[in-house]
C-alpha cells in the first residue's frame, strides 16, 4: 500500500503548474470581462462619490401602531423607488433600517430638494376615467373593446351592446394594450384591452376635441395642446406630466403599455380616491382559470363611488369607457368596464404574473396606508469631502500593506516573495471583482466597504503565515524541503479553512442582521475571506511546491527563511547497532 500512495503524492506534487495556470486564466477572464463591461473602476458608495442621504421614520394614524410592518414598509420602498427613477436618477438606493425607518441616498448631479419632496410625500393613487389614449410618438391606441373582439367602426355600436350585456365573456379577451404588461380585465366587468385597432377612433385621436362623457368634463383647449406636446418617451417629460393637476382638475399622464411602448393619456377627474381602496391582494385564481388576478375591496364610501363611475364607463365607447388607476401621475393600470360595478369589490384579470400581480396590489393597497414618512434627518456629502475620505482611507491601506511587506520581508526573507505575490493576486482579484459587481448588483464600495478590504490585508496574511510555520516545524524535526511541503499542507490547510471560515460566518451574520453602510464592511470582509481560501490553494501553496525544487530554497540558504540551521533544526536521529553478546575484555 505504501508505494501506491508515494505514487499519488509524488504525482499531485509534480503539478502545482495546473493550479496557477488555473488562477491565471480566472484572473485574464475577470479582467477581460471588466474592460468589455466598461466598468473599470468600482462604484463608489455615496460617501465616497457624493450626494444627499435622506432618513424617514414612519408615523402610523392614532391607534393604528400595528401598520408599521414589513409588508407596508417594503411597499412603501418601491412606491419611493418609483419615485426617485422617474426624477431620472441612476444608482440610487433605498432600503429600510431597521422596523421604521427608510434610508434614501442619491448620488451626486440630482436636485436634492426636488428628491426631498418627492420621497417625503405621502403618495397619491386616484381612478380617473379616461378621456383620450395614443401611443406616445405613435397611432392612436384604440382598443376596442368588446365580447366578440370586434375593431372595426362600423362594429362599435354593436361591440358596445353587447359587451354591456356580456360581461361573462372573459374566456375570449384580445391581447392587451394596456399601460402596463400586468393585464387589464376585470372579471365579469372589466375585460383586458382588445389589441389596438389599425383605425383611430374620432374619440382617441390627438387631433380630436375629446370630450369626457365618462366624467362629464369637457378638456379645454390649454389641456388638449398639452396632450399633442406630450412626449412620454421622454423621461423629464413623463416627470412633469400633470404637475400641480388638483383631483378636481382633468390632467395629462403616461403609462408602459404592454408591448413597452409609453403611451399618453388626458384623464378626467378623479372620481375615486386611493384610500377608497380597503384592500387590493394577489390571488391565484383556478375556478376560472384566470390565473394571477388582484381583488380590490372598496370602503362603503369607496363602493359607492366605484359604482357610480363604473356605471358612467360602461355605457361609453372605447376608449371612455376606461378609468386610469393613476398613482404619484402615472398610468399603472386602465382597465374598461362592461357594466357597473355595484358589490364593493372587483378583480383584476389578465396575463399577469405572480410578481406582476403582486406589484399592482402593493400600488393599489400603499394608497390606504395608514402611515405617513416624517424626515428624520438630511445629510449631504460632497464630491471633495468624499474624495478626502477615500484619500484618507486609501493612504492607511497602503500603511497597513507596507507594514506587512517590512514583517514579511524581516523575518521570512525569501519566503516573503511568495507572500507578496500572492498578496497582489488577492488585491486584483477584488478589484476586479467588486468592478464587476457594481453594475450587476449594485455593489457600491463605501467606506466601511474600504475599511473591511484593509482588514482583509491582515486575514490574508494570516493564511500565509500559518502555512510557513508549518513548513519550518517540519524543517525544525530534521526533514528536507520538499517533503516539509507536502507533510506541512493537511495541517495548514485545515488550520486556514477553520480560521477562514469563522471570519466568513462573523461577516454573513453582520451583513444579515444590520442595514446600509456597515453591510458594505459585512459584505467585503466576507469576499475577501472567500478569495483568501482561493489564493491559498490555487497560488500559494503550488507557488511554494515549485519554489521547493530551485536550490535556492532546497539547500535552505541564509536568505531564504528556511535555513535548517538558523531555524535550530535537529539532525535526523540515526540508530546505532549494539552487540549481539556481552562485549569480553582483555586483561593486560
Amino acid at each position: 500500500m505504501a508505494a501506491p500512495k508515494k505514487g499519488r503524492n509524488a504525482s499531485a506534487q509534480s503539478k502545482p503548474g495546473r493550479s496557477l495556470a488555473l488562477i491565471l486564466i480566472a484572473i485574464v477572464a475577470l479582467t477581460g470581462g471588466m474592460f468589455a463591461s466598461g466598468h473599470t473602476t468600482p462604484r463608489l458608495g455615496i460617501d465616497l462619490a457624493g450626494g444627499t442621504s435622506i432618513t424617514l421614520r414612519a408615523v402610523p394614524e392614532a391607534g393604528q401602531e400595528s401598520a408599521i410592518n414589513k409588508t407596508n414598509m417594503d411597499t412603501a420602498v418601491d412606491i419611493m423607488n418609483r419615485r426617485v427613477n422617474g426624477l431620472g436618477v441612476s444608482e440610487a438606493e433605498v432600503q429600510t433600517q431597521g422596523s421604521r425607518n427608510i434610508i434614501v441616498n442619491i448620488p451626486k448631479g440630482t436636485n436634492s430638494e426636488q428628491a426631498r419632496e418627492q420621497v417625503g410625500t405621502t403618495a397619491k393613487l386616484y381612478f380617473r376615467p379616461v378621456v383620450a389614449t395614443e401611443v406616445s410618438g405613435g397611432a392612436t391606441a384604440d382598443p376596442s373593446p368588446s365580447a366578440s373582439g370586434g375593431a372595426s367602426d362600423e362594429d362599435k355600436a354593436t361591440d358596445k351592446d353587447a359587451a354591456s350585456s356580456s360581461p361573462s365573456a372573459s374566456g375570449s379577451t384580445s391581447p392587451s394594450s394596456s399601460p402596463t404588461s400586468q393585464g387589464r380585465a376585470v372579471t365579469d366587468a372589466l375585460k383586458a384591452d382588445a389589441t389596438p385597432s389599425a383605425s383611430a377612433s374620432a374619440s382617441a385621436s390627438a387631433s380630436a376635441s375629446p370630450s369626457a362623457s365618462a366624467g362629464g368634463t369637457e378638456a379645454d383647449s390649454g389641456l388638449q395642446a398639452a396632450y399633442a406636446a406630450l412626449d412620454c418617451t421622454d423621461k423629464a417629460a413623463r416627470a412633469a406630466a400633470g404637475d400641480g393637476a388638483k383631483p378636481t382638475d382633468s390632467t395629462v399622464a403616461c403609462g408602459q403599455n404592454a408591448q413597452g411602448q409609453w403611451q399618453k393619456y388626458i384623464l378626467g377627474p378623479a372620481e375615486v380616491d386611493g384610500t377608497d381602496v380597503k384592500k387590493a391582494q394577489a390571488v391565484f385564481n383556478t375556478q376560472t382559470g384566470a390565473g394571477w388576478t388582484v381583488q380590490m375591496d372598496f370602503t362603503s364610501s369607496g363602493s359607492k363611488k366605484f359604482a357610480s363611475i363604473t356605471g358612467k364607463l360602461a355605457q361609453n365607447q372605447s376608449p371612455q369607457n376606461q378609468f386610469a388607476i393613476v398613482l404619484d401621475g402615472e398610468v399603472v393600470s386602465d382597465p374598461y368596464v362592461s357594466q357597473a360595478l355595484t358589490g364593493g369589490n372587483a378583480e383584476i384579470s389578465g396575463n399577469f404574473t405572480q410578481e406582476s400581480a403582486q406589484s399592482l396590489a402593493n400600488m393599489l393597497s400603499y394608497g390606504a396606508l395608514p402611515l405617513t414618512f416624517k424626515e428624520d434627518s438630511v445629510n449631504t456629502v460632497t464630491a471633495a469631502l468624499g474624495g478626502e475620505q477615500l484619500q484618507a482611507g486609501l493612504i492607511a491601506g497602503a500603511i497597513g500593506l507596507a507594514l506587512v511587506v517590512i514583517y514579511l520581508l524581516v523575518y521570512y526573507r525569501g519566503l516573503s516573495i511568495i507572500a507578496i505575490f500572492s498578496l497582489l493576486v488577492s488585491a486584483v482579484l477584488t478589484y476586479v471583482i467588486m468592478s464587476l459587481l457594481g453594475p450587476a448588483i449594485g455593489f457600491a464600495l463605501n467606506l466601511p466597504a474600504v475599511c473591511g478590504a484593509i482588514v482583509a490585508i491582515g486575514i490574508t496574511a494570516d493564511s500565509f503565515i500559518v502555512y510557513f510555520e508549518r513548513v519550518r516545524d517540519e524543517i525544525r524535526e530534521g526533514r528536507s524541503l520538499r517533503p516539509a511541503v507536502e507533510r506541512a499542507w493537511p495541517r495548514a490547510r485545515r488550520t486556514i479553512l477553520v480560521s477562514d471560515f469563522v471570519s466568513f460566518l462573523a461577516a454573513a451574520v453582520l451583513f444579515i442582521v444590520t442595514v446600509g453602510k456597515v453591510q458594505g464592511f459585512a459584505f467585503t470582509l466576507g469576499l475577501t475571506t472567500l478569495l483568501d481560501v482561493v489564493v491559498v490553494f490555487l497560488f500559494t501553496k503550488p507557488l511554494l511546491t515549485l519554489m521547493a525544487r530551485r536550490t535556492f530554497f532546497a539547500s535552505g540558504h541564509k536568505w531564504s527563511g528556511l535555513d535548517p540551521k538558523s531555524l535550530g533544526a535537529k539532525p535526523p536521529l540515526r540508530r546505532t547497532r549494539r552487540p549481539a553478546g556481552p562485549v569480553e575484555t582483555k586483561e593486560a
